[in-house]
């Protein structure tokens, strides 16, 4: 993945907090994101990340803290920080009985387009996730990919800096998933586009420049994906044997190492993997039953820093933007 070449600083949120009565679900969080850059931002429910969101796109307003997006300030600044920002919703968002073309000029007028450059810009983007063809059908006849890559295209349509990204291949076959990265990965170079990611798909997390993990209102993490995987600590070797406590009192005492021990396995990290497993093998008293050996995952990053892998049962809070955008147009 190339990665962003962005010439400044597009977001920048310095001790953001919210607090709803005695509850903070925002404890100060403070982060960068350059222009060009995919950065992911992954938490449970919860975890205050819809919170954050919110304040960023000007829904919220923070009890304490500052945040700027492409130059603007979220609070004093809210008419052009929502031009400059483009919304993909987990939750559907398009009128099914209308046309991809009608939806799109349904936008267009949200967003104060002129008519003299509307008509080139809609089909530039459904040229760019190829429904050129198919403008004139019904919504209601696209499959799930379809429908994904026309929002993706109406949330593109008002030239946005930043395309908030939220769960944006839910639901979808893992080839329609690769399918609609291929499209992001292609938009963020041709159109210089920052992307804010949220996902509980590990694998579409990889495709950030950097992933902070938020947990309990605080940001856990802030890395790129490898840096991430390397704060887990080397590959992760899982060992199956016939007496448990016996297999993790010798892998303590002759390796030195901390182990994790469930109720049919032990497991534990080390550097090296390939190398250490014959090493292991040899020397080591207790049958083993089973072993495994693989490199560390983002969901073992999350497990690490917060206790928990970020869970897939999450759901979107920002079907709210919905109501509160217009389905995407400014307030003045």
């Amino acid at each position: 993945m190339t990665s962003a070449t962005g010439a400044g600083t597009m977001v920048e949120v310095r001790d953001l907090a919210r607090s709803f009565g005695e509850i903070e679900a925002v404890k100060g969080v403070s982060f960068e994101i350059q222009e060009g850059e995919i950065f992911g931002f992954l938490g449970p429910n919860g975890a205050g990340k819809s919170t954050t969101i919110n304040m960023l796109c000007t829904l919220l307003k923070p009890s304490a803290g500052s945040a700027t997006l492409n130059g603007f300030d979220v609070q004093e600044d809210r008419s052009d920080v929502r031009r400059s920002i483009g919304l993909v919703f987990q939750q559907p968002t398009l009128d099914e009985y209308l046309t991809a073309e009608q939806n799109l000029k349904f936008h267009a007028y949200a967003y104060a387009i002129p008519a003299e450059v509307r008509d080139q810009r809609m089909r530039d983007v459904l040229e760019m996730v190829e429904l050129w063809d198919r403008r004139k059908s019904a919504v209601r006849t696209y499959s799930g990919g379809m429908k994904r890559r026309l929002e993706i295209a109406r949330g593109l349509l008002h030239h946005p800096r930043v395309l908030f990204l939220d769960e944006p291949t839910l639901g979808l076959d893992p080839q329609t998933r690769r399918s609609i990265w291929n499209y992001l990965l292609e938009l963020r170079e041709r159109e210089n586009l920052t992307i804010f990611l949220t996902t509980h798909y590990m694998d579409e997390a990889e495709n950030a420049d950097r992933i902070a993990g938020i947990d309990h209102g605080e940001i856990q993490a802030l890395d790129s994906p490898a840096g991430l995987k390397a704060m887990v600590g080397g590959d992760l070797v899982t060992v199956g044997a016939g007496d448990l406590d016996a297999a993790a009192a010798e892998i303590k005492e002759r390796f030195g190492l901390d182990v994790t021990q469930d109720h049919d396995t032990v497991t534990f990290h080390v550097d090296g993997g390939e190398a250490f497993l014959p090493q292991f093998v040899r020397g080591f008293s207790q049958p083993i039953t089973s072993i495994g050996l693989r490199q560390p995952t983002l969901d073992d990053v999350f497990l690490e820093v917060t206790g928990h892998e970020i869970r897939d049962e999450e759901l979107s809070e920002h079907a709210q933007l919905v109501q509160n955008m217009g389905r995407g147009g400014p307030r003045h």
